[in-house]
């Protein structure tokens, strides 16, 4: 673990520190004061997430530390979104959760800018990577309620809010689709550059395996509804399980010899 002394570095900082602030405001139930705190913050990240884009010239979606300063900068437009259309709260675990993000960045990746390499310079680059963002940002905040579930206690709901299970099921239903576009955007830019949509590729079967989780999700939960509600908490709380994995496959790739997804 390395502190980053750069501008890049201290601004992702920043974002951490007023992400925490506003976690513990929220818990206070200083919700207006939280917000403030909170879009300061992600007016931060989206600053750092430019300042990136000029440093390298190109869409910071190329490496963990890009993907990971990206997800990090998306936490707030998807707490607002959920809360204003799908009827879901917990803006202190969305924060909080931005801070475990941003910590990745901020101490564990290598932030050195690179060209962006020939594989990557294509135009479903930005449209595949910014599904699968969305889709991982969405996820993530879908796990909380469904961990809340699974171990059987949480946060008492608020007013005019819907309830941890339903919540889980909004959300995890606003994100497959977006999982679902990132996968077969995927395929199709395998076509385009190894000659065939699908080559068993590890990162390929690890994204095909957290699809796979949340579609036996959105099954169960069709089929049986509320009726098995630990088996639906524990089946979202694996799929995001298996998101890390797919994010990490990097730092696992030498398991399994490599890929064609080595250059990220």
């Amino acid at each position: 673990m390395a502190i980053k002394w750069t501008i890049l570095g201290l601004a992702i900082y920043a974002t951490m520190g007023l992400y925490l602030v506003a976690a513990v405001l929220f818990l206070a139930r200083v919700r207006r004061v939280g917000y403030a705190v909170y879009g300061v913050g992600c007016a931060m990240a989206v600053a750092a997430w430019v300042y990136r884009w000029l440093e390298t010239g190109h869409v910071p979606l190329q490496n963990l530390f890009e993907v990971f300063l990206t997800l990090g900068m998306l936490v707030l437009p998807v707490t607002l979104f959920c809360r204003r259309f799908l009827g879901v709260g917990g803006e202190a675990a969305d924060a909080v959760i931005g801070i475990v993000i941003l910590f990745a960045a901020g101490f564990v990746f290598n932030a050195e800018p690179k060209m962006l390499v020939p594989a990557l310079q294509s135009s479903l680059f930005v449209p595949h990577v910014a599904a699968y963002m969305l889709a991982y940002a969405i996820m993530a905040k879908a796990a909380v309620p469904a961990f809340w579930g699974l171990v059987g206690f949480g946060p008492p709901r608020e007013d005019g809010l819907v309830d941890w299970e339903s919540a889980t099921y909004r959300m995890v239903s606003l994100g497959f689709p977006l999982l679902t576009l990132g996968l077969v955007l995927g395929a199709v830019w395998g076509k385009i550059a190894w000659g065939d949509y699908w080559n068993w590729d590890p990162k390929e079967l690890a994204s095909l395996a957290s699809w796979l989780v949340f579609l036996a999700y959105l099954h169960v939960r069709y089929m049986y509804g509320k009726r098995f509600p630990r088996l639906n908490c524990a089946l979202v709380v694996l799929g995001a399980v298996a998101i890390v994995l797919t994010l990490l496959w990097v730092n696992l790739a030498r398991i399994f010899g490599g890929g064609l997804h080595s250059y990220a």
